[in-house]
């Protein structure tokens, strides 16, 4: 249930009949009608259509400015300038992904951070935020410890 003149109709608020009841007044008191509504999407809508013609003109134009001049070489593989040898399927090892899983744990964590400090300096949250914050940092160290009791951290 909505408070105060928040959420009906002008024509509950003001008594006139000749408005339709599709406007609403809000709870300063602004009247809102519903073209009003959809006109401020539809310049979302506008960007995001020159966006896309923008993209496709630019697609477009190079596909008609390139040179299309297919040779054998041009059809090879390109690895950085020598002739690809064997197959093309190479092995990479976990520990790649594993330091990758980790970066991104911490920069999560870091993500994190940054509010916690800004609620942090607000009065009446200090303990409790303070807390909850090393509860989290207390979460991270334990799966740290764990990947270093595991060998994950040590390059070999």
């Amino acid at each position: 249930m909505r408070s105060g003149s928040e959420g009906r109709t002008v024509r509950e608020t003001l008594g006139d009949s000749t408005i339709a009841a599709a406007h609403v007044v809000t709870a300063a008191g602004h009247v809102v009608t519903g073209a009003g509504y959809f006109r401020s999407y539809s310049a979302v809508g506008l960007l995001a259509v020159v966006g896309v013609l923008f993209v496709a003109v630019a697609f477009g134009a190079g596909r008609l400015l390139r040179p299309v001049v297919p040779t054998p070489e041009k059809l090879l593989t390109y690895e950085c300038g020598v002739d690809p040898v064997g197959e093309g399927w190479a092995h990479t090892q976990v520990r790649y992904y594993v330091y990758a899983f980790l970066y991104v744990i911490f920069a999560v964590d870091s993500v994190f951070l940054f509010p916690w400090a800004t609620v942090f300096a607000a009065p009446g949250f200090g303990a409790t935020t303070l807390v909850e914050m090393f509860v989290f940092l207390g979460f991270l160290a334990v799966g740290l410890l764990y990947a270093y009791k595991k060998g994950v951290l040590a390059w070999t």
